[in-house]
């Protein structure tokens, strides 16, 4: 069984997924299986990462396991 990933932060999520969401690093630190979709992409041309942005700060986005951001 895999060791659960360390529970993050909503601030710090929503930063970096601001600044580096493109690049699917938010979803990896997240836990999620599929950041290397959004690596590919850049975040859907910016769209998958905006809308990623707006759950974080909803609340409405937790971990892939989940658990919610602290």
């Amino acid at each position: 069984m895999s060791e659960q990933k360390e529970l993050q932060s909503k601030s710090i999520m929503a930063l970096v997924c601001f600044f580096i969401g493109g690049l699917g690093i938010h979803r990896l630190m997240m836990g999620y299986s599929n950041w290397w979709l959004m690596l590919i992409t850049l975040g859907g041309c910016g769209i998958w990462t905006l809308v990623d942005f707006i759950q974080i700060l909803m609340g409405n986005m937790n971990m892939a396991d989940g658990r919610k951001l602290k």
